[in-house]
């Protein structure tokens, strides 16, 4: 059996809320192959649940970071200096539109939850990206989360999946800009998992239900095979891999049509 040790690594998880997030699994991976962890969450709102799961991380350092506002982006890589000197990983799991940018017909989308939906979700990793570059070191790695929207109609996935298709997008550009400094760039795929998040998306059960009878494992995934793989990607056991969009959904995008038997 191989085991990572990332003992002595440094890693920065942005997007924790909860227990059941992608990025939390992520964490979790990398604190018990021996990484130090920090998370940064959105709001001072957020900071209770934070605090709890960061000391179930061990401890982990705490940053508020709203990913809008360039001074709290500046202070929180300034804060990973201060504490650390430098950082091995970054894990970009965040994403956002407003609600009713899923209500609506995508051709009934409004400026104004295009730009949230490009600059939260997309944006955000160019803008963490290059406060990073400084501190990382040669065999880093950044990770993000994307889904197959970016590339296939789902039904009321609506901008967001235009903001996936970006985030896959600036994966490739940032692994080519950064990959003469040996530093990596990858991102998941995951199939549907039941986050907080996930299901404030209308029809997400259905999606979930769906994906389950039809994937090739006739079932769904769950948060430990996201963060495994997580750990994987991060980790020097994907030391050649970069610019990558990495399926974790038991299959489901290999299919053309629902099953036969």
């Amino acid at each position: 059996m191989v085991v990572v040790d990332l003992r002595g690594k440094k890693a920065l998880v942005m997007g924790v809320t909860n227990e059941r997030s992608l990025g939390y699994a992520i964490a979790r991976k990398l604190q018990e192959a021996g990484a130090e962890v920090a998370l940064s969450y959105q709001a001072e709102r957020l900071r209770p649940e934070a605090e709890r799961l960061a000391q179930t991380l061990g401890g982990a350092l705490l940053f508020q970071a709203d990913v809008t506002q360039e001074a709290e982006l500046d202070a929180l890589f300034q804060g990973i200096q201060r504490a650390w000197g430098h950082l091995d990983y970054l894990v970009h799991s965040l994403a956002f539109a407003p609600r009713d940018a899923f209500a609506y017909r995508y051709l009934d989308t409004k400026r104004e939850d295009w730009r949230v939906a490009l600059e939260v979700s997309a944006y955000s990793l160019v803008a963490v990206a290059r406060r990073a570059e400084p501190l990382l070191r040669a065999g880093g790695a950044i990770l993000t989360i994307t889904y197959y929207a970016s590339e296939k109609v789902i039904p009321r996935y609506n901008v967001m999946a235009a903001a996936k298709a970006a985030l896959e997008t600036s994966v490739r550009y940032l692994a080519y800009e950064l990959g003469p400094r040996g530093i990596r760039v990858n991102a998941i795929s995951a199939g549907p998992v039941m986050t907080v998040a996930a299901r404030s998306i209308p029809g997400f059960t259905k999606m979930h239900d769906w994906v389950g009878k039809i994937a090739p494992l006739r079932r769904n995934i769950t948060q430990e095979e996201v963060g495994n793989t997580g750990l994987f990607l991060l980790s020097p056991l994907a030391s050649g891999i970069t610019g990558t969009v990495l399926f974790v959904d038991a299959g489901y995008h290999i299919m053309g049509m629902p099953p036969q038997d």
